[in-house]
């Protein structure tokens, strides 16, 4: 009978990086063309005014503004008054 164990390999050693998900910027924080909002598996938040879903659903917003949580819809209102909005942004 063999003393030490035999030169096998083992079912440890494998750790996967973690994703960093969740909401990234709150009601009220300003958000830039590009910046993330929400990152997030499936699309338990939707994609409002001036924010855009990725390929792996991330939201993000597409103009300048302030972030708007509206139920599970997320909208981006825009920083200029000028700028059209829909009505459910206010004035």
């Amino acid at each position: 009978m063999a003393h030490k164990k035999g030169q096998g390999s083992t079912k440890n050693g494998r750790d996967s990086n973690p994703q960093f998900r969740g909401v990234k910027l709150y009601a009220g924080e300003t958000a830039k063309p590009g910046s993330i909002i929400v990152r997030q598996v499936g699309t338990p938040i939707h994609a409002g005014f001036n924010v855009r879903r990725g390929k792996d659903d991330t939201l993000f917003s597409v103009a300048d503004g302030t972030v708007v949580y509206q139920g599970r819809k997320v909208h981006v209102a825009p920083a200029d008054p000028k700028t059209p909005r829909p009505f459910y942004l206010g004035k």
